[in-house]
């Protein structure tokens, strides 16, 4: 085989090997979620295709441009190929800090539209409450009203928790279950074609905004809000997460674009599992904030809103700005 022949057979081949190798050594952040050109479970065997191809352009007398080529994406490959393995705790800790912000950021629409379904009939119910307090009576069995207010009573021991509530360790347990049954409720509704999400969304901020509206005009505003603003830069972001994720699955479904539905569908899922994953470590963080620290009723409010204050800043900036500017693994 002539050279000019055997580079035109494999130039592409080869120009979709060294694309591949700088996404895998500098792993920048993708803004577009364009799936890679092959996955790293092929990456040995076109190594071992790219090994034969060096071999036959060196028995061959091929020119050096090419050979030097084709030992420079050979030495590329061996080190990648045989580099040891990243540690587990790095590479949990650069999916949480710089991977999982950097995925949000690049779902933005879907995330501003779950915020959006969540955040606005919350502050529409909050402000109808003020100037109609007997929507209450809509929301709320009278029973359901009274336990209520009962555990975000000034006087109460423990704010946000009833009587019979346990200590702070069952309650975390607690806390854990409600709200990742509630994310994933949010996430994979979205298989609705997006409507089950857009209806949890809007029945939690209904619900959200009808509790805070009610405590707030009662006078037991707050117990209330220094209770929730320790754990809610969390908790609700990490819906709208889920949320961002669930309509995502739903888009898919609705409007695959060119690709095929089953295939849009399982792009969406993948992208979605892996926002789910962050979100899930959020509202572990939530529950353990409102467990050992949002319930206890000795501490100042000035102290509950300084420390919430500071906690949504952190979850602000950390999904802003986190992992702009690094290489890391992706």
């Amino acid at each position: 085989m002539k050279q000019d022949v055997f580079t035109a057979r494999y130039t592409a081949e080869w120009a979709m090997l060294e694309r591949w190798l700088d996404a895998q050594e500098h792993r920048r952040a993708r803004t577009n979620a364009t799936p890679p050109e092959f996955t790293e479970i092929e990456f040995p065997a076109r190594y071992r295709r790219l090994c034969q191809q060096l071999a036959l352009a060196r028995g061959r007398g091929y020119s050096p441009l090419v050979v030097n080529r084709l030992q420079a994406l050979m030495q590329r490959g061996h080190r990648l190929l045989y580099k040891p393995p990243v540690p587990r705790w790095r590479r949990i800790t650069d999916y949480v800090l710089m991977d999982f912000p950097r995925l949000v950021r690049a779902n933005a629409r879907v995330m501003w539209l779950a915020a959006l379904l969540l955040y606005l009939p919350m502050g529409a119910m909050i402000g109808a409450m003020q100037s109609h307090p007997e929507l209450a009576q809509a929301f709320f069995e009278p029973n359901q009203q009274a336990n209520m207010e009962e555990m975000y009573n000034p006087g109460a021991e423990h704010i946000g928790r009833d009587r019979e509530s346990s200590g702070d360790l069952q309650m975390f347990g607690v806390y854990i279950w409600n709200n990742i049954s509630i994310g994933f409720k949010t996430f994979a509704s979205g298989l609705l074609l997006g409507v089950g999400t857009v209806f949890v969304l809007l029945s939690n901020g209904f619900e959200i905004g009808a509790v805070a509206g009610h405590l707030t005009v009662i006078g037991y505003g707050g117990p209330f809000w220094s209770f929730v603003v320790g754990h809610s830069s969390f908790e609700l972001t990490a819906i709208v997460i889920f949320g961002g994720a669930g309509l995502r699955l739903g888009l898919a479904m609705i409007a695959p674009g060119r690709r095929s539905r089953a295939r849009a569908l399982q792009d969406a899922g993948w992208v979605g599992a892996h926002l789910a994953l962050g979100g899930f470590v959020m509202l572990i963080v939530a529950a353990f904030i409102e467990a050992f620290w949002s319930s206890n009723g000795a501490l100042p409010p000035v102290v509950k809103y300084s420390v919430g204050g500071v906690l949504w800043l952190f979850v602000l900036l950390w999904l802003l700005r986190g992992g702009k500017g690094t290489t890391h693994a992706s």
